[in-house]
């Protein structure tokens, strides 16, 4: 399984970058999937995830109504779009892989079986 993140990136504070993840050697239908993050210093937390089906995205407090994810199945392709960056939004940023039935979505990483090498975001003030 290889999960290839791309799209990261230095940007002004208010600016935006899309992150990209394909995927690959996996059914990209039968699995969920989410963006994590890790600063310099810090654990890796949850930014968002995506359900099989598209339907149920959770966000962190933190990127409420900034970022989006969305999935496109035909490219075996997950999004995450940042918008209105912040300098606190610096780190790495990795997606991951959850197989999972139709509608579940989870948050914590320990559930998430496969992860991608991570693309650096760095937002200047």
């Amino acid at each position: 399984v290889q999960l290839q993140a791309s799209g990261g990136g230095l940007v002004q504070a208010g600016g935006s970058l899309r992150l990209s993840c394909v995927a690959s050697g996996l059914t990209f239908m039968y699995y969920s999937f989410g963006w994590f993050r890790q600063a310099p210093g810090k654990e890796r937390e949850f930014v968002a995830a995506v359900s099989r089906s598209g339907g149920n995205t959770p966000y962190a407090d933190s990127v409420k109504g900034r970022f989006t994810i969305s999935r496109e199945n035909d490219k075996k392709t997950v999004y995450l779009q940042m918008n209105g960056l912040k300098p606190e939004d610096t780190a790495t940023y990795y997606c991951a892989a959850d197989r999972t039935i139709l509608s579940v979505v989870n948050t914590a990483r320990d559930e998430y079986e496969h992860w991608g090498q991570g693309t650096q975001v760095t937002v200047s003030s």
